[in-house]
């Protein structure tokens, strides 16, 4: 089902679509180009791409279909999984008893067919089809969605009564209803809020709400009360997005099914709760870290999906590149001091620290970890999870970890001085520890240790390196080039010093030595079938600042932290900004992501 490029050449130079010299000069500069041959026809406009698509149809004997104004039945667009059908542009549109008819972009793409005519046990019969199809039938997967909660509403349990009820005839009734904070949920029996949680619409609810995050690959889930209704938001890299909005009578029924999922109490509608639980499938394992807390309108859920196997392999895989990679091995491969990871919430740290471990992970070494929570488990680590409730704290947790006979220590956040001073003594006697600071730049956790009360000698003594890291969405392979216009260089010279972002780019050996801003190519973000964003996944931004003993003096002498800055920078150090801007121009990422994430 393969179609040579020569094939090609001479099929479309018989049906008049080009002449024979464009034809071999497309072919030619799709060679030295690196790009397909298709690619270059679309490009060069010799052809559109659907005279092209039909014209491939005819060379292979496969039917073009268009399904631009199909609607497709629910049980037959469900024969292939939604993932499958964005990944691979395929769908299932026809079904006549053993025959599935399936319309894809790529007929050459047998191991596809072959999955699903194994997944399926049908005779899967290939269609020809255009990227506008593929588009149009995916949005059925959407609707399918909101059918599947359409369904689910159609039986839902009604509201559960409340002890507040029976009063709201009454004027003062109402006042009180209206001014009562915490009324959501009180005075309703466990056993009422155990047979809600049970109900199986609401199992199905919370199922299917669970099951889309996975498959468009949140980080998290929110679950918000309002007065009218319940706003369901999946966070996908990095940004929120509506997903659904629920009934106002399904609200109590959500929380109780949570409830009992996380094991949390039923009954306790006052005070945030926290807790945990996993979902194991043939294709994932994914842990959910739910924390539920009391708003206005009733309890707020966030669940943060935790993937197993979704941290990095490795540090470049998160993209620490070059110096940088080379200052964290050499923190990270030190017998003692400390290594800081600094960022946000939600910046990727504990990732970085877990990516860390796994270097560390030898069986020449006892690895134990102090963390709240316990994100990704690790073989041949001691995980120790916090639990404040009962008094074990960081602090607490570090102490008895140093009676444990530990090489490294991992301890998930140093919050306040207890923790700190712990630390930094752990360090001193002889252990490599490894932990977060919520600052926001690598140069600011030395004001913040400070102000923790920990004496500038032991910083200087101890710290080996400090990494500060944002993520950035990551562009599809489909992207659009272009180069900066004067307009868009003079509102970026506004915002950033360009000269020494530039003179960084070119000692990274990202551009051309001789490179102007007006020389380099950059990438913005092109909507195709798999993602609409034109993004998919996220990448890291970094900076890396190694205590040499020039910065020692300087910590000694309690410089201002913004000339510590200075001197790293003067020393070889790439900011985030200059790494942002290194990773646009090699296609990483846009520029409009970097100022995205700048103003955050």
């Amino acid at each position: 089902m393969k179609i040579e490029p020569k094939q090609l050449i001479a099929f479309l130079a018989d049906a008049g679509m080009g002449t024979q010299q464009q034809l071999e000069e497309a072919f030619a500069k799709a060679g030295s180009d690196g790009k397909k041959f298709e690619r270059a026809l679309l490009e060069e406009k010799i052809v559109t791409q659907e005279k092209l698509i039909q014209l491939k149809a005819y060379i292979l004997g496969i039917p073009f279909v268009s399904l631009e104004k199909e609607t497709v039945p629910l049980e037959t667009l469900q024969i292939i999984p939604e993932p499958i059908a964005h990944k691979y542009s395929i769908v299932a549109f026809r079904k006549r008893g053993q025959d599935l008819e399936v319309a894809m972009t790529d007929p050459e793409d047998i191991q596809t067919i072959e999955f699903i005519r194994k997944k399926s046990n049908l005779n899967i019969l290939p269609r020809l089809t255009n990227p506008e199809s593929i588009t149009h039938i995916l949005k059925e997967y959407q609707k399918s969605m909101e059918e599947e909660f359409g369904d689910l509403f159609a039986g839902a349990t009604p509201e559960i009564p409340t002890a507040g009820d029976a009063g709201l005839d009454t004027l003062e009734g109402k006042i009180i209803s209206g001014m009562k904070e915490d009324a959501e949920g009180e005075g309703q029996k466990p056993e009422d809020l155990a047979r809600a949680a049970e109900d199986l619409p609401v199992i199905k609810i919370v199922d299917s709400l669970l099951k889309h995050s996975i498959i468009q690959g949140a980080s998290d889930i929110h679950i918000e009360p309002t007065e009218r209704d319940v706003v369901v938001r999946y966070r996908i890299d990095g940004i929120l997005h509506d997903a659904m909005v629920l009934p106002k009578k399904l609200q109590q029924g959500i929380a109780a099914r949570i409830k009992v999922l996380s094991s949390m109490r039923l009954d306790e509608h006052r005070l945030p709760q926290d807790g945990r639980f996993k979902i194991e499938s043939s294709e994932y394992k994914i842990s959910f870290r739910v924390s539920l807390i009391p708003v206005y309108d009733g309890e707020k859920i966030v669940m943060r999906l935790l993937r197993e196997e979704g941290h990095g392999s490795s540090l470049e895989g998160l993209g620490i590149h070059g110096p940088g990679l080379e200052r964290v091995m050499r923190a990270i491969g030190k017998p003692s001091g400390m290594f800081l990871v600094t960022g946000p919430t939600g910046s990727g740290k504990t990732t970085t620290l877990y990516t860390a471990l796994e270097i560390l992970n030898t069986k020449e070494v006892n690895i134990s970890t102090i963390e709240d929570p316990v994100e990704y488990r690790m073989p041949r680590v001691n995980q120790t999870q916090v639990k404040p409730q009962i008094g074990l704290t960081f602090a607490v947790g570090l102490r008895s970890l140093l009676r444990q006979d530990p090489n490294i220590i991992m301890v998930g956040e140093i919050r306040d001085t207890e923790t700190a001073t712990l630390a930094v003594n752990a360090a001193l006697t002889g252990h490599l520890v490894l932990s977060t600071l919520h600052t926001n730049s690598a140069a600011g956790a030395l004001p913040r240790l400070t102000d923790m009360q920990i004496e500038p000698f032991l910083i200087a003594s101890t710290v080996n390196c400090i990494l500060a890291q944002r993520l950035v969405r990551k562009l599809c392979a489909e992207r659009e080039s272009y180069t900066l216009t004067k307009d868009q260089l003079k509102n970026l010279g506004d915002l950033f010093d360009m000269d020494a972002i530039l003179q960084r780019m070119k000692e990274d050996k990202a551009v051309a030595p001789h490179s102007t801003w007006e020389d380099i190519t950059f990438y913005k973000a092109k909507a195709s079938t798999e993602s609409p964003s034109g993004y998919k996944g996220r990448v890291g931004i970094y900076e890396v600042l190694e205590v040499s003993e020039k910065i020692r003096d300087l910590i000694l002498k309690r410089v201002p932290f913004t000339e510590i800055e200075r001197t790293a920078c003067a020393d070889g150090m790439t900011t985030m900004l200059e790494d942002a801007f290194t990773k646009a121009a090699r296609g990483y990422t846009s520029i409009e992501e970097i100022l995205r994430v700048a103003k955050e």
